[in-house]
């Protein structure tokens, strides 16, 4: 800083102080703050003399910090001796716009965001990415389909072949960029380029647009789509369908379409990976005895052996009626866990025949608690 009409010089400011980041900050940090202030202060950008004097100062404030923080030897010599180990010309003269990763980068970057980033011409600009969300039933996501989608999307216009003009003869050249779509400006040091007002950066100028897209090159329609939904899929998958999204812009490519899976509860049944979970009652003397009951599948119903002895919650398998793999190479099994139901009404008979089971097998309910019990208290001592 000089002050006007005295001959006092002020220190220089510190470099991270003038970026306004910590000396703990990472190279990205530094260059993220780097291009902030330098949109803010860049001189182009002002409007007055007075404010863009400021702003020249600043800027060359700014960029003589960046040019010594963001080059890891001049950081360590700065770090180490302040700005007596700063050693280089302020501003723009100590910058190397050939080197790759420093300041030439940025200022690349810098140009993009002031100025449209486009250096001559109509860019061809790639279409827009579309999602569909798909719900399928649990048994298509089991074992797959074949599904129509209607996509309504933006597509390059059939009658100007994407031209948005009437005619060949309805495009002309920008009297403005002679169809370089560039206007080049010098300021002071600085030479750039702007995208040409007349026609947008284009180039050209359209005299008559197309009657059916009205000069936009595209026009909004509605495609019905085919798309194989493979067996297996789940809850949270995209399919990718290239180049389905969106048409492009100036003969740029279109963009994808990705199919988005949400998966309907079934009401009976429950996927665990490549299996498929499903709850079975059963009486309790199936249960203790043994026997044959009817079990439901996605394929129908089917019997399943219960062994003799089987205990509440024991998990049966039947082998390959699960789900496929997306790879195809096996198939999960459908798994049937065992709910016993225990009766709560008993009709007199039927406690008699129980008592009976129990004396035979040597059961004596209250023997059985104070057994219980006194191992319980076993246990604790």
């Amino acid at each position: 800083m000089i002050l006007r009409g005295h001959c006092l010089s002020v220190a220089k400011r510190d470099f991270y102080e003038t970026l306004g980041v910590e000396r703990t900050a990472s190279d990205d940090e530094v260059k993220k703050a780097y291009r902030k202030l330098a949109r803010q202060f860049h001189p182009d950008l002002q409007t007055g003399d007075q404010q863009k004097k400021h702003a020249e100062e600043k800027f060359k404030e700014i960029n003589e910090a960046y040019e010594h923080l963001s080059d890891q030897e001049k950081r360590k010599r700065y770090d180490m001796f302040g700005h007596a180990g700063a050693q280089g010309g302020a501003g723009f003269e100590g910058f190397d716009f050939g080197r790759g990763g420093g300041f030439g980068d940025v200022f690349n970057d810098i140009f993009e965001d002031f100025f449209g980033g486009q250096r001559g011409g109509t860019r061809p600009e790639r279409g827009n990415d579309l999602q569909y969300n798909l719900e399928l039933t649990f048994e298509e996501a089991v074992y797959g389909k074949d599904a129509k989608l209607k996509i309504p999307r933006w597509e390059s216009c059939t009658d100007c072949k994407g031209s948005g003009a009437k005619s060949t003869s309805s495009i002309k050249t920008c009297p403005s960029c002679k169809g370089a779509g560039q206007i080049r400006l010098q300021q002071g040091f600085f030479s750039v380029s702007r995208p040409c007002g007349q026609c947008d950066g284009a180039g050209r100028i359209v005299t008559e647009p197309c009657p059916a897209c009205q000069g936009r090159q595209r026009i909004y329609r509605e495609r019905t789509i085919a798309v194989h939904i493979p067996a297996g899929i789940e809850t949270g998958m995209r399919l990718r369908l290239a180049n389905e999204g969106e048409h492009g812009v100036n003969t740029g490519p279109p963009g994808d379409l990705y199919v988005a899976i949400t998966v309907k509860s079934h009401p009976v049944f429950v996927r665990k990976g490549n299996d498929i979970l499903c709850d079975v009652p059963i009486n309790f003397v199936t249960a203790i005895l043994g026997g044959k009951i009817e079990v439901p599948t996605l394929k129908g119903t089917t019997v399943l052996k219960v062994p003799t002895g089987s205990q509440p919650d024991k998990v049966l398998r039947l082998k390959g009626l699960g789900v496929p793999s997306l790879k195809g190479q096996v198939t999960g099994d459908q798994l049937f866990t065992l709910k016993v139901q225990v009766p709560t009404k008993l009709t007199g008979r039927q406690k008699e025949l129980l008592m009976e089971f129990a004396k035979e097998s040597g059961m004596s309910m209250e023997e059985d608690g104070d057994g219980f019990f006194d191992k319980m208290k076993t246990f604790f001592e």
